[in-house]
């Protein structure tokens, strides 16, 4: 195998074909070794000492590191531990380098450092000096990064412990976590479902505390959908907030929706914590494109202010599946018991957001995501599908989209569908500017009216479904349409937080057995129909279950205090959530 990648090797149409599969098994023997390398200690299991470090608090964890009474060596033998057993029971890890943890760990302290001790894991797009940033291609492997992400270098000077990058699938954009270098991730509630989303590695990894923080990225979703499939939290912030230089996007240079670097955590105290001692950094002087705001703490609570939510239960595209609809529900419900407000929102349409967003985001024809791949190498099938309506001649896609009005039966169910299909196709350079143009235009109607309802905040769901199965069609028949409950407030540049709030419970949450005769499934169109087709609350039973909360541009300290809001209500009403035990 070293001769078919000798440059002076004859065959080189094999060594094209090979070089792929030599590189991904490359990269998992890379992986395996440094496992077995690692310390006796990190396999074996955890001890009373380790159960009391997990149960501590990102403030508690950094006071008594700080004070000495905690040794941060200790902090990080507690979670590899379970770093390593989360691997090995979900396959979540891309590269670990726990002896660079153990010597920041073991370094002096020179000074109050706002991150002592905690650990946390990046997603394998974030670049750390050494290591490669792979984006799921074999193409990347072999290529470390030369200098790490401003976020990397902020947390080591915060005493952060950055010791593992997480899985991720390639390109990026798929719901569902698998590559051929790392292959598949799964989700540790239920292993027949992904943890979400391309953070998903990360979310299996803090759901089984194997970190206590993840550091991901976010262009539609993708750690919102993790957060709301693992049982997490998640705030996304505007562009600009939260350092996200030295991220490679799989779409660089996309400007027109941004690819922005986000944190996932366990508990909504911690990721509080973890957002307010990343902006008390001052990440502007790390990042050249973070903006210089001071954090602005809020708390409701304290004010005793009653708040006004804006409550979208459709998207008008795809429907939530009944498990999503209750807890959004009953979270509405809670809140209005607390004395705010929930009312209807029926917003600019979120349709043609999704129109103006994805036609910028593939005015490439997707050539971005699709080039750095290698003969014979998979990427996710829904980027396939993608790739594939983009290619097709513009006369036909408008052709298939006036016969999907004609014959879709009742008459007009696909209007939606047909309305997108027509208008998907690679854009000039004068087109993506028009584009542009009536992005900022919508931006400015979803503006006023906000400011007309008088809304604090809001209310949706993160999905239409609850998972995504690990069967690849699956993520093929939920399709990259039915992220625009998340993808909404990409183009927006909204501030989104997502919490979980419950559990499927298939005694409530089915579908009758005939729901397909029933008058709202035969008004779907057909990207919906595939969605909910995929929806079964018996398997599903058991998955998290979360709501998405949504503020204006820079308003990442409200919508953190507006998701204690919603958790205070759940848990005045006896439904917060308690997450599982791995």
């Amino acid at each position: 195998m070293a001769a078919l990648r000798s440059h002076n090797c004859p065959h080189h149409l094999l060594r094209r074909l090979l070089t792929p599969a030599y590189d991904s098994l490359r990269k998992q023997e890379e992986l395996r070794t440094k496992l077995s390398a690692l310390p006796a200690v990190y396999c074996s299991p955890s001890a009373e000492a380790d159960a009391k470090i997990l149960a501590l608090s990102l403030s508690q964890i950094v006071d008594a590191c700080e004070d000495g009474s905690l040794a941060p060596t200790h902090v990080l033998q507690a979670y590899g531990k379970r770093c390593v057993a989360a691997h090995e029971a979900t396959n979540c890890l891309a590269d670990v380098f726990f002896e660079e943890a153990q010597r920041s760990a073991a370094a002096p302290l020179a000074s109050h450092r706002p991150l002592h001790g905690v650990p946390v894991s990046v997603k394998d797009c974030i670049d750390i000096a050494g290591h490669d940033t792979t984006l799921g291609y074999s193409s990347r492997v072999g290529q470390p990064a030369v200098q790490s992400a401003p976020i990397v270098r902020l947390l080591r000077d915060a005493g952060g412990l950055v010791y593992a990058k997480t899985t991720l699938p390639t390109g990026c954009l798929s719901f569902e976590v698998s590559s051929d270098i790392f292959g598949k991730t799964t989700n540790p509630y239920n292993a027949a479902f992904s943890p979400g989303a391309s953070t998903g590695g990360g979310a299996a990894l803090v759901a089984s505390q194997g970190s206590m923080i993840e550091v991901g990225t976010d262009l539609g979703g993708s750690t919102r959908y993790p957060a709301a499939y693992c049982g997490l939290y998640s705030v996304k912030g505007s562009h600009g907030r939260f350092p996200s230089h030295g991220s490679v996007s799989c779409m660089p240079g996309l400007e027109a929706v941004p690819t922005i670097t986000a944190p996932l955590a366990r508990s909504l105290d911690d990721l509080e914590e973890f957002w307010k001692r990343v902006v008390e950094m001052k990440p502007w002087e790390y990042d050249h494109t973070c903006v210089p705001l001071p954090w602005r703490s809020t708390d409701f609570s304290l004010s005793g202010q009653r708040l006004k939510f804006g409550l979208i239960m459709d998207d008008g595209v795809v429907s939530p599946t009944p498990a999503n609809t209750r807890a959004l529900l009953e979270v509405a419900s809670a809140l209005a018991k607390q004395g705010h407000e929930v009312v209807p929102f029926y917003p600019p349409s979120p349709l043609e957001g999704l129109k103006i967003g994805y036609q910028l985001m593939f005015s490439e024809g997707a050539a971005s995501v699709t080039a750095p791949l290698r003969a014979g190498e998979r990427i996710s099938p829904a980027i396939r599908t993608v790739r594939t309506i983009l290619r097709l001649p513009l006369w036909l896609k408008k052709l298939q989209a006036t016969l999907l009005r004609w014959f879709s039966r009742p008459q007009g169910r696909n209007n939606a569908w047909a309305s997108l299909l027509e208008i998907f196709h690679p854009k000039s350079a004068l087109e993506e500017r028009r584009l542009v143009v009536e992005r900022e235009a919508y931006k400015a109607a979803w503006h006023e009216a906000w400011k007309r309802e008088g809304l604090d905040f809001v209310l949706t769901v993160p999905h239409a479904l609850p998972a995504v199965p690990t069967d690849p069609k699956a993520s093929d028949r939920a399709t990259l349409v039915s992220a625009n409950y998340a993808f909404l407030y990409n183009l927006l540049d909204f501030s989104a937080g997502v919490l979980p709030v419950g559990y499927v419970d298939r005694a409530r949450d089915s579908y009758a057995p005939d729901f397909r005769e029933e008058a709202k499934y035969r008004a779907m169109n057909d990207v919906a129909r595939a969605v909910h087709d995929l929806y079964d609350a018996d398997s599903m039973h058991g998955m998290p279950l979360a709501v998405q909360i949504v503020g204006r541009r820079f308003e990442e300290e409200k919508v953190l205090a507006g998701m204690k809001v919603i958790e205070k209500a759940l848990w005045a009403t006896g439904k917060g959530f308690v997450p599982r035990q791995f």
